[in-house]
């Protein structure tokens, strides 16, 4: 039987590591924490990646976890004028043939790692590099022990060091902003609570984006991008100043300022763009989701891609055993994460428009959909949401 060894434990290497077994591979999916913990925040799961979801199985044990907006809207951020309001929840299973949820990380992680066969999850196991042998490949591990396997899937994240050992280190791009974000229980914010959507808030050279979270919408979603250039610290769990949040967003509208007042921890990271790489596979050895095509979170698809990626690779690799199955899921799946990556970037620019005539250039239009032609908003999002990697090729 082919042994396949993943590294890294998040939303990625966990569908990976599942996709996998059930297709009859031995899997160890090694993790360097010493337990699956996340740090508190929020992910969206669209349609193309519940889709893969339900054909695993899991899709019931995440919806219990999960929450349903009623639509997505987009709103001015000092004002909240509304852009426009397009309804979802039915519609994303018209339309794109599964529903459109929220749901908090660590409950995300937590419904899919139910579902790991025993055994196969080894904690505390922290990488160091990988070495290709003439039978298969050795991962080695902190302290000099090692581990042995036919297949390497490297889905280690954004500093992944799988990535670097096949193809050096690596220069990343600071695009110049900031992003911030927190969870807030929902009864400590009153009337200006965030509404029963997902809302992206517009503004000059900032923008936020708010929904809610858990089946009972019990907590609220907040991630703030601001255009700065003086701190350049790539991570997600870095605590920042809650200070410098509401000066970030001084005079926005009360539920932006409201849930930054009332959150008890604000993370902050700076935004690094990358280039998609020329290759994923070095031999047996492949890389996955963010250690493969890492993606600004305009397009909140970072997950859904990995997730996409997890499909894709399993399928490739049951058909066949070795490196030609890794070449094939590259080549299945470079086109499409490139795409998602140049779309991400490109709404980086729509959402921070500075001056009165680009704010009518770019939402005017928005607007006029929105009330006359709501399904053109929908019809956008065709090629992203109604994508299907479970589909019969």
């Amino acid at each position: 039987m082919t042994k396949i060894i993943i590294v890294g434990a998040g939303i990625g290497g966990i569908t990976s590591a599942i996709a996998c077994h059930r297709r009859g591979l031995e899997v160890v999916l090694l993790e360097q924490a010493s337990a699956l913990k996340e740090v508190g925040a929020g992910i969206q799961i669209s349609p193309n990646a519940v889709k893969v979801l339900k054909k695993l199985n899991l899709l019931d044990d995440v919806a219990t976890r999960a929450f349903r907006p009623v639509s997505i809207e987009a709103r001015m951020g000092e004002s909240g004028r509304p852009i426009f309001d397009i309804p979802l929840a039915n519609q994303s299973e018209t339309r794109w043939g599964a529903p459109y949820f929220h749901i908090h990380r660590a409950h995300y992680i937590e419904a899919l790692a139910a579902n790991l066969p025993p055994g196969v999850l080894k904690l505390g196991s922290k990488i160091q590099s990988y070495e290709t042998l003439e039978t298969g490949i050795r991962v080695i591990l902190e302290g000099g022990s090692h581990i042995e396997g036919d297949i390497l899937i490297g889905a280690d994240g954004i500093k992944s060091i799988i990535r670097e050992t096949m193809l050096g280190p690596e220069k990343a791009r600071f695009t110049g902003n900031v992003a911030w974000r927190a969870v807030v229980p929902m009864d400590r914010l009153g009337r200006n609570a965030p509404r029963h959507t997902a809302c992206a808030w517009f503004g000059k050279g900032r923008h936020a984006v708010t929904y809610c979270l858990g089946a009972d919408a019990s907590l609220a979603n907040f991630v703030g991008v601001v255009e700065r250039t003086d701190w350049q610290e790539e991570g997600w769990s870095v605590k920042g100043d809650k200070a410098d949040a509401l000066e970030d967003f001084a005079g926005w509208h009360p539920t932006i300022t409201s849930l930054i007042e009332e959150a008890e921890t604000l993370n902050k990271w700076a935004l690094f763009d990358r280039d998609p790489l020329p290759k994923w596979t070095d031999g047996p050895v492949v890389l996955l989701g963010d250690a493969a095509h890492p993606m600004l979170p305009f397009l909140a698809q970072g997950a859904a891609m990995a997730v996409e990626d997890a499909w894709v690779l399993a399928e490739e690799l049951a058909k066949v055993q070795s490196p030609r199955g890794l070449q094939a899921y590259q080549a299945k799946r470079l086109a499409r994460t490139a795409k998602v990556q140049a779309a991400s970037r490109a709404n980086m620019q729509t959402f921070h428009k500075r001056t009165v005539p680009e704010q009518l250039a770019t939402y005017g239009p928005m607007w006029l959909a929105g009330r006359m032609v709501p399904s053109i908003v929908h019809r956008r999002m065709d090629w992203l949401y109604g994508h299907d990697v479970t589909a019969a090729d």
